[in-house]
């Protein structure tokens, strides 16, 4: 089959490299644009997707919107099979989507129907859940709709964080894609209607999501911490000062007024919470890098009794 993949992130990465690694003709890559990077805004880069691409000379495609006669065009003219779209960052229209002969493919990071939408591995890690996975879905002009394929589940460690999650479920997302495809070349891939009445949705995080609600039971605020670990970084604030969070433990039997500081030492920070407390690990201040939260509270000066806010 004569595969046009559209991608960008790392995420991507896995599922380009597995169709590259089973033999599968690649005919083309469609990622977003090479991004501005440092102060000066006067580097580009190119997406993850797009490195793979150019080291194994594989055309790439780079609109800054994936329509119009141009796009479509070049997209008639590679005349694909099938496409396949993973976490590529723009919506495609009906006519790009049902342009190749055998329609278009989405890997998503959820198990449809729950968690469509732009975050689902947060939205699992911060929502508590202990099951979630990857689904290969044919796409249609819909938010996460189309008729499943093939999903393929794991469990949600404990402690797992939302980037140690990704990098699982990208892998988990090329072995599905390859699976799917089987399916298909031999016509035995079946998909099966989502039932929308049972949607659950994930937005795009925005900066309030991540903030720590430290008048919520412990185990909320420990979860919130892995979801957002590595980006955004779930935050606070003390004594004005935004102040990221990471490596964060439950420590229910520890209690305090909410937001307070309990222990400061060589094993980190405790922070009360509304029920219990949370251990955090390492910190991110406002800028400045990602330490250890035992040499930033000695360099601050963080003492038991200051209030996280």
């Amino acid at each position: 089959m004569r595969i046009v993949f559209f991608g960008t992130p790392e995420f991507a990465t896995p599922p380009l490299l597995a169709l590259l690694g089973e033999g599968h003709d690649v005919i083309a890559v469609v990622t977003q644009p090479d991004r501005p990077r440092g102060r000066s805004r006067s580097t580009l880069d190119p997406s993850p997707v797009k490195v793979i691409a150019l080291s194994e000379s594989i055309p790439v495609l780079q609109p800054e919107r994936p329509r119009g006669p141009e796009f479509e065009a070049a997209m008639h003219d590679l005349a694909p099979d099938i496409s396949v779209v993973v976490a590529y960052g723009c919506i495609l229209p009906r006519e790009v989507i049902d342009m190749p002969r055998l329609g278009t493919l989405n890997i998503h990071a959820s198990l449809l129907p729950e968690y469509r939408g732009a975050a689902p591995i947060q939205a699992a890690i911060r929502d508590g859940v202990t099951e979630t996975g990857v689904t290969i879905m044919q796409m249609v002009p819909a938010l996460d709709a189309g008729p499943v394929i093939l999903a393929l589940r794991t469990p949600i460690e404990s402690d797992e964080t939302a980037g140690e999650l990704q990098l699982r479920l990208a892998e988990l997302g090329a072995e599905a894609l390859i699976e799917a495809l089987a399916l298909i070349s031999i016509g035995k891939a079946s998909p099966a209607p989502q039932n929308d009445a049972l949607a659950t949705y994930a937005k795009k995080i925005a900066r309030a999501d991540a903030r720590l609600p430290f008048d919520a039971p412990s185990d909320r605020v420990a979860r919130i911490v892995r979801a957002y670990d590595p980006k955004p970084g779930a935050w606070a604030e003390l004594n004005g000062l935004e102040v990221r969070c990471f490596g964060a433990q439950d420590v229910p039997d520890r209690a305090g007024a909410a937001g307070e500081v309990l222990e400061a030492g060589d094993r980190g920070l405790v922070i009360a919470c509304g029920e219990g407390a949370v251990r955090i690990a390492e910190v991110h201040p406002a800028g400045q890098k990602r330490i250890a939260a035992a040499e930033w509270a000695r360099g601050r000066g963080v003492r038991v009794g200051d209030r996280f806010s």
